[in-house]
């Protein structure tokens, strides 16, 4: 047993447990573990109901119950994206009131499909602009593996819900990160799939211009593999819909970075754990091509200043067109606002030309290699406060979460998709990291490494999944 929401939804198939009881023990783990400030809104009547629908359809329709994967388990949509119907989102944010809601975006009509039963809203930052999960309005979010540390942004009360066991599963964005820099943080597999790969409608429109996707943070790569395969392909929207490729059975030749050089550096034991999933890559018969710090430094650092231009604009963009009151927003997310405000269109255009070369300089690269082996974080995670957003220095705040995540963008700018899993832990007992890019639409290349390293058993997970029995 893995202790996913595989094992969750196997255990409500067979009637171990009800989806009603699943649904019980994820409120009563919420009610326990709210010092974490995983969880920003909570409807249990919502999960409830949800859970009870679940459990008639079992008795009446069980063909139907049992074509849903996820059928009974219960999980939090992010409070930044969707929309999910009766979900009230925020975005981390006081421009907001929490009333209402959307009708389900294309993404949450096939979450619930797949048998999820929600029940309220997992902690952002502000809009999303912070590797760290500290709105001011609140709650502030903790990494349940040390409370003092940061579970990372903006995913990070997703993150936080699932290492500590509230649910086995849930909803995740990632548009500079954000599920894998949280997924790394906890101990979780984090991926974000290719530009296209996962729907973004109805709302259409070019929303942070295609850097921005969603799926969720999971305690297993089976998991990942399970939800990528129920939520993705047949995406109405702006982007061609990518057509998935095989996963790869022979020999592959590994990019190796782990010369990350003064650009981006990243503490020893980061670097040995990503030498020692290579090697456990090149025992099963793979080639590792080493990498230098230089193939990447520009795109790395075209990649940042494409993220903080497009957040910027989008985010100037969004308070006019919905005449917010931005004195209400905080001082960070006025600057970025003002920032977006103040830059030039030449300026723009250039940023964006610069996007598409950096998917063409990772092309080249995967001419010589099939995929990429690389740090996810350059450090463990960092305090509580590391991220403030009481200031108005975007450019510290920029620099601050490229230090800690250097490598994080080159995954949203380009379109490609990237995944986090840990391998190991520090001598504190946090997770150490890595990171696999690969070609657009060949995830399921991602997932076979990943499955592969995970089965070295170097990560368990400290909190069991609520309803779960051992």
């Amino acid at each position: 047993m893995q202790g996913d929401a595989t094992d969750l939804a196997a255990a409500i198939r067979r009637g171990s447990l009800s989806a009603a009881e699943a649904m019980q023990a994820s409120l009563a783990a919420a009610v326990l573990q709210e010092p974490l400030g995983a969880i920003a809104y909570l409807d249990a009547a919502m999960g409830l109901a949800s859970a009870n629908a679940l459990d008639e359809e079992r008795q009446s329709a069980p063909d139907r119950f049992a074509a849903r994967p996820f059928a009974g388990v219960p999980t939090l949509a992010k409070d930044l994206g969707g929309p999910f119907a009766g979900l009230p989102v925020m975005a981390g944010s006081g421009l907001f009131e929490r009333k209402g809601g959307e009708a389900d975006s294309d993404l949450a009509a096939r979450f619930r499909d797949a048998g999820f039963c929600l029940f309220g809203l997992t902690t952002s930052p502000e809009f999303g602009l912070s590797l760290a999960s500290e709105p001011a309005i609140g709650p502030i979010c903790r990494n349940p593996l040390d409370p003092a540390r940061t579970a990372g942004g903006s995913s990070g009360g997703a993150a936080a819900a699932v290492a500590a066991g509230i649910v086995a599963i849930a909803h995740a964005t990632d548009a500079g990160g954000s599920i894998r820099v949280p997924a790394a943080c906890c101990g979780l597999v984090g991926m974000k799939p290719t530009r296209g790969a996962i729907p973004g409608g109805p709302s259409f429109g070019n929303y942070l211009g295609g850097i921005a996707s969603e799926l969720a943070v999971c305690r297993s790569v089976r998991d990942t593999a399970l939800i990528f395969d129920r939520l993705s392909g047949k995406s109405r929207g702006p982007f061609p819909d990518p057509s998935p490729v095989d996963s790869d059975n022979g020999r592959l030749r590994i990019g190796l970075l782990v010369d990350t050089g003064s650009v981006y550096p990243t503490e020893g034991d980061r670097l040995a754990a990503v030498e020692a999933a290579a090697r456990a890559l090149e025992s099963d018969g793979h080639e590792i091509v080493p990498l230098a710090s230089a193939d990447f430094e520009w795109a790395v650092a075209a990649s940042g200043r494409a993220f903080a231009d497009i957040v910027s604009v989008n985010l100037a963009a969004l308070i006019e067109a919905a005449a917010l009151d931005e004195s209400r927003a905080e001082p960070l997310t006025q600057a970025f606002a003002a920032r977006g405000r103040a830059l030039p269109a030449t300026s723009l255009w250039n940023t964006l030309n610069d996007a598409v070369l950096v998917s063409g300089k990772l092309w080249t690269l995967f001419d010589r290699v099939d995929c990429i082996l690389m740090p996810m974080l350059s450090s463990a995670p960092l305090a509580i406060g590391s991220f403030p957003s009481d200031h108005a220095d975007t450019d510290l705040h920029l620099e601050r979460m490229t230090a800690f995540s250097p490598l994080a963008c080159l995954a949203n700018i380009s379109g490609f998709p990237a995944l986090t899993l840990p391998f190991g832990q520090d001598e504190h007992a946090m997770p150490l990291p890595v990171q696999i890019m690969a070609p657009m639409g060949h995830e399921p290349r991602l997932l076979s490494l990943a499955t592969r390293l995970e089965a070295e058993g170097r990560w368990p997970h400290r909190f069991p999944v609520a309803g779960l029995r051992s």
